[in-house]
């Protein structure tokens, strides 16, 4: 391991071998994924905090079944359910948990920057799963993780973000991984879903997603925020859809296989087709089962763990 890591925050300014480090050691829990006993001694003794303060299906799940996985103590926390209702502030909450001796939080709020807070005041790890529209490192790192179990490098790929690129802590954290690691990053969505000057970052902008198709090897396809669409960002979701909508007909046109992706969940017959989202070169699943191994590589290396794993 080059250093010892104190927090994931964020992928804003990592580095390339940072990034591969995580993705080398996933490697490693993806193969004990599939071996018929699952659970390892790693996390033995250690507290986690699962502190949530937004719903969550997917990322909740995969980091409570990593923590299991690695034999931690988990301790799940639910804003709906505790103090927050009576008026606790974020910063005693976690204060009051610390105070319980807790070795890692594992961190979901509305707030942007909610993590980097909880890392000031806090002597546990801490572990961002996703600040408002700010980031999601481990979603992207499991993005990037998949996309290198299906090509041999992420450097000089050109991958594409589709969607509601404005809104999305998923999209921003994969434009940093990917351009860390040397990936051509195309957005693609409505003007008024993109923010401006994003091309700062490096990545390139179309408004055409018929222009993107045959340049991209791997489509990153982001939920449309239903619950935005009363602020009238696009004229209809029929519009949108056949506008920007993945689908069989439109990926045709490409002269080679791409590879399609989710973060989930899926507006089905809006931002992807059916028939897309369940073909054969769909890793959306596979997504899945790799946050598993990927959050545990970033709890293992978190906590202490070595890059060369016997």
């Amino acid at each position: 391991m080059q250093t010892q890591k104190r927090h994931l925050l964020g992928l804003d300014g990592m580095s390339g071998s940072q990034i591969q480090e995580f993705l080398d050691v996933a490697k490693h829990f993806r193969e004990v994924l599939d071996r018929p006993i699952k659970r390892l001694p790693t996390l033995q003794g250690k507290t986690v905090v699962n502190l949530f303060y937004e719903p969550s299906t997917r990322t909740r799940i995969s980091f409570e079944l990593a923590e299991k996985r690695m034999s931690a103590d988990i301790v799940n926390f639910s804003a709906s359910t505790s103090s927050v209702k009576k008026g606790e502030t974020l910063i005693d909450t976690v204060k009051n948990i610390e105070a319980m001796k807790i070795d890692m939080v594992v961190v979901r709020h509305s707030s942007p920057g909610a993590a980097h807070i909880l890392s000031r005041v806090l002597d546990a790890n801490i572990i961002n799963a996703g600040d408002g529209g700010h980031e999601h490192p481990t979603q992207a790192l499991l993005d990037m993780f998949t996309i290198s179990q299906n090509f041999s490098s992420l450097k000089d790929l050109t991958v594409a973000i589709v969607g509601d690129i404005a809104h999305s802590r998923v999209a921003m954290s994969n434009i940093y991984g990917l351009k860390s690691m040397g990936a051509r990053v195309l957005l693609c969505g409505p003007a008024t879903l993109i923010p401006r000057e994003i091309d700062k970052l490096g990545v390139e902008v179309y408004h055409n997603i018929d222009e993107v198709i045959p340049q991209v090897d791997v489509l990153n396809i982001l939920r449309i925020q239903l619950e935005r669409q009363s602020s009238g960002l696009f004229p209809s979701l029929r519009e949108y859809h056949n506008y920007f909508g993945i689908t069989r007909e439109r990926l045709r046109r490409a002269d080679r296989p791409i590879l399609i992706m989710h973060p989930g969940p899926m507006n089905r017959g809006l931002e992807i087709a059916s028939d897309v989202a369940d073909s054969e070169h769909s890793v959306i699943l596979e997504q899945v089962t790799n946050g598993v191994a990927l959050r545990m590589a970033v709890l293992y290396l978190l906590a202490g763990g070595q890059s060369e794993i016997h």
